[in-house]
C-alpha cells in the first residue's frame, strides 16, 4: 500500500511521516511548498503521477484568530478550496482520503459530548471553512474519512504545551481560561487513528478522535507545568479576549472511534508520553 502524505511540514503532517517510516510504510511526502493544495492543476499532476492507494491530508490554515480578518482568504482558500481539490483528485484517481476537521464546527452551547451526527454550527471564520471543507470532501464521492479531533499538541510545530513552556521560563504566574471545556490530542494519537482507519478497513464517514477525559485550558496548563514553580492562576473567556469566538464546552464523544477497536488513552498518559519521548 502507498500512502501520499499532504502537509508534510505541519504539525500532524511531520508526525505522520515519523510514524509511516516507523512502520516501513511505502509512502511519498509533499509540504506546502511542493505541492500548494490550493493549485488544483498541481493537485491532479501529483496525484495522477504518484498514484497513491491513500492520501492522508494534514493540510490546513489553522490560525484561528488570523483567520477573522487579514487571514480570512487564505483560510477559505486552503481549508475549503485546498480541500476540495485533493478530495476530487483523491476520487479520480481511486484513492481512499483521510481528512482533518475540527471541534469548531460546532458552537459549544451544548452540556454534553457531542457524536458525529450532532447539528453543526461553527461560530468562527476557521470553524465555518473546516466545516464547508467537509462537505467538499463528502460532495467529492471519495471513500474518505473525516476526522474531527480538538487542542492539538505534539512534537511538532507551535502548540499550546510549548507556548506554557516557554512563557513559564520568564514568568512566575501564568494565567490561563478555565471555562472553556475540551479533550487535548496528541498527534501520535491521531496519526495513529488515520492509519488504523485504513487498516481495519472501517466503515467511511466522520469520526470524532482526541485522547480520553477532558479538561479546561487551565487544567490542561497545570498540568504541563506541574513540575515547575510557576503559578498558574485561573481566569474566564471575558478576561483573555481573542478575536475568534472559542466554544465553551466542546467535548466530542469516542464512542465511534472506539468502536473500531481504537485504544484511545487518556490526554494525562498522553502528555507523559509525550515528554518521555523529548528526553
Amino acid at each position: 500500500m502507498k500512502y501520499l502524505v499532504v502537509g508534510a511540514k505541519g504539525q500532524l503532517g511531520q508526525e505522520i511521516v515519523k510514524l509511516l517510516e516507523e512502520l516501513g510504510e511505502k509512502y511519498v511526502a509533499f509540504d506546502s511548498k511542493q505541492l500548494d493544495i490550493t493549485n488544483r492543476e498541481r493537485v491532479f499532476q501529483v496525484l495522477g503521477d504518484e498514484r497513491p492507494d491513500v492520501v492522508l491530508d494534514a493540510a490546513a490554515y489553522t490560525k484561528v484568530d488570523l483567520a477573522e480578518d487579514e487571514g480570512r482568504e487564505k483560510n477559505w482558500q486552503v481549508n475549503v478550496e485546498g480541500t476540495k481539490n485533493v478530495a476530487d483528485a483523491a476520487k479520480k484517481f481511486g484513492a481512499k482520503l483521510v481528512a482533518i476537521s475540527t471541534d469548531y464546527v460546532f458552537d459549544g452551547t451544548k452540556l454534553h459530548e457531542y457524536h458525529e451526527n450532532d447539528s453543526v454550527n461553527p461560530r468562527n471564520a476557521y470553524g465555518r471553512a473546516k466545516l464547508a471543507g467537509e462537505l467538499a470532501v463528502i460532495e467529492s464521492g471519495a471513500d474518505a474519512y473525516i476526522v474531527r479531533t480538538s487542542w492539538v499538541f505534539g512534537e511538532f510545530g507551535n502548540n499550546f504545551v510549548y507556548t506554557m513552556q516557554r512563557l513559564a521560563k520568564n514568568h512566575s504566574q501564568l494565567m490561563v481560561v478555565n471555562d472553556q471545556l475540551g479533550r487535548p490530542t496528541w498527534t501520535r494519537t491521531l496519526a495513529e487513528f488515520m492509519l488504523h482507519l485504513i487498516k481495519t478497513k472501517s466503515e467511511h464517514g466522520i469520526y470524532h478522535l482526541s485522547n480520553e477525559d477532558t479538561a479546561t485550558w487551565y487544567e490542561f496548563a497545570r498540568e504541563i507545568l506541574k513540575n515547575t514553580s510557576v503559578e498558574v492562576e485561573p481566569v474566564t473567556s471575558a478576561e483573555f479576549p481573542q478575536k475568534a469566538y472559542r466554544p465553551e464546552h466542546s467535548v466530542m464523544n469516542l464512542d465511534k472511534a472506539k468502536s473500531t477497536g481504537f485504544d484511545i488513552i487518556s490526554w494525562h498518559e498522553a502528555l507523559t508520553k509525550f515528554f518521555m519521548a523529548g528526553k
